[in-house]
């Protein structure tokens, strides 16, 4: 029934030959400047027959393969823009869509769980997929009281195809790792095999999303589809038009760039305090810019889809991040270091100098020092590059740092998300989110207060 290609074998074989292209692709690079092609020109198309390579491939086999292709995709601003520039393109495809499963296989499904007269509970059921995912895809339709919906079907074989891919990819970590400087890639990879049986489980999706749908309902802002039905395998929610984010990435006018950027920020600083959850997968395939926002008709809002990975977060995001970020931008540079040896962040057999955390940790954190700050693609690949190179002080102190589970996801979700303001080159005001929404960020009641009074003396 499956139309994954589910063997091991031969799921195996299609990842392994991805770093076999690459070699091969090299050696073609240097035959034709042999024959008298220039650098540049050979470079370019290197890059390009990679790019494309990688992504079909991780495209065609959806499961894991895609939804590690997603979570990478949304680095693609710290890359080196000639490296970037090629990319662009195939990254930007692989956030939207993946080949369709066939329409036989999407009906069998319904059969199976809905019944084998699924159709009459629709009053119109599209065949031709509206998207695709990782481990599902959606269709369009009307569902029997005459609401729009859509309906997430989820490919048979999606869970063994899931962990035989992620398990695959990690043999390649280190192959793969030059794609984003500065990131490590082993890591994701290792959260993303333990998120599986999460993101297959379609109640557990709905209840995350129904949380949210409630939450936001009637909000000025931010627009979550209410649940219409859901059971295993097949997951039905309200429908939403909207401009899809990959779109105003690629042609989105400057107001559209920094709309989007200001609610993408807004939603996930406010998402962890209002629902306790964080929706964890905010790759551009899941947002849409709708019309409608406070200003009227000609202002957006931000339309927000899959809710298959969350982290439970029950008092919002941890207070001593709060804490941690206004101490570090008011140079307090001991208590910053105690803090992070508290929360593990630095291993009890590790001595690092507090000044030397404080160089480190102040130019990441630049947006949040101003009113307003523009993301851009040069400003990602500055912090990429000066991480990743084995010269740089930073680069020898980030390697002494550690990263505690309990906040692995919200740093990639994190990082994830500013790849996407990069992207969009928007102008955010970051702080006035994180004085509204992060626990601890903001002085203590009186605090501000006090400070004015010792300036004004």
């Amino acid at each position: 029934m499956s139309d994954l290609p589910r063997k091991a074998v031969t799921r195996t074989a299609k990842l392994a030959a991805l770093p076999l292209g690459f070699a091969g692709r090299a050696t073609w690079g240097l035959g034709k400047r042999i024959v008298g092609e220039s650098a540049e020109i050979v470079g370019q198309q290197l890059q390009q027959r990679t790019a494309e390579q990688l992504f079909k491939v991780l495209g065609e086999l959806k499961g894991g393969a895609m939804k590690f292709g997603q979570a990478l995709s949304v680095f693609e601003s710290a890359l080196p823009e000639e490296v970037a520039g090629p990319y662009r393109a195939a990254l930007t495809k692989l956030q939207e869509a993946a080949p369709p499963m066939p329409t036989r296989t999407v009906h069998a499904v319904l059969a199976q769980r809905l019944g084998e007269d699924w159709s009459g509970l629709f009053l119109e059921f599209e065949d031709k997929p509206a998207a695709a995912a990782s481990i599902g895809q959606v269709h369009r339709a009307v569902w029997h009281d005459g609401r729009e919906v859509a309906v997430k079907v989820q490919y048979p074989g999606a869970g063994e195809a899931l962990l035989s891919d992620l398990n695959q990819l990690s043999r390649f970590a280190r192959l793969l790792g030059p794609l984003v400087p500065g990131m490590d890639i082993k890591p994701l990879i290792t959260e993303l095999k333990d998120r599986v049986s999460e993101e297959l489980d379609y109640g557990l999706e709905a209840q995350a999303q129904r949380t949210h749908a409630e939450e936001f309902a009637g909000d000025p802002d931010i627009v979550v589809p209410d649940v219409v039905h859901e059971c295993e395998q097949v997951l039905i929610t309200e429908w939403i038009d909207g401009i899809p984010m990959s779109e105003v990435i690629a042609d989105g006018t400057p107001e559209q760039r920094d709309r989007a950027g200001q609610l993408l920020a807004h939603f996930l600083f406010s998402g962890p305090a209002r629902t306790g959850l964080l929706h964890a997968d905010p790759h551009p395939g899941n947002f849409r810019l709708l019309p409608g926002g406070p200003e009227g008709e000609d202002d957006w809002r931000l339309g927000v889809l899959d809710f298959g990975t969350v982290d439970r977060l029950p008092g919002g995001l941890p207070e001593p991040i709060g804490e941690a970020l206004r101490m570090t931008l008011d140079g307090e540079a001991e208590a910053v270091y105690e803090m992070l040896c508290a929360e593990g962040f630095v291993k009890e057999s590790i001595e690092l100098d507090p000044d030397a955390v404080l160089d480190y940790l102040l130019p990441i954190i630049e947006p949040s020092r101003v009113d307003e700050f523009t993301f851009t693609r040069g400003w990602m690949r500055s912090q990429a590059a000066r991480i990743a190179d084995p010269r740089s002080p930073a680069y020898q102190l980030a390697k002494q740092l550690n990263l505690p589970p309990a906040y692995l996801l919200i740093h990639r979700v994190t990082l994830s998300t500013i790849g996407v303001l990069c992207q969009l080159g928007a102008t955010v005001r970051l702080r006035e989110e994180l004085e509204e929404w992060l626990v601890g960020f903001a002085p203590a009641d009186g605090a501000e207060d006090e400070v004015e009074e010792a300036v004004e003396a």
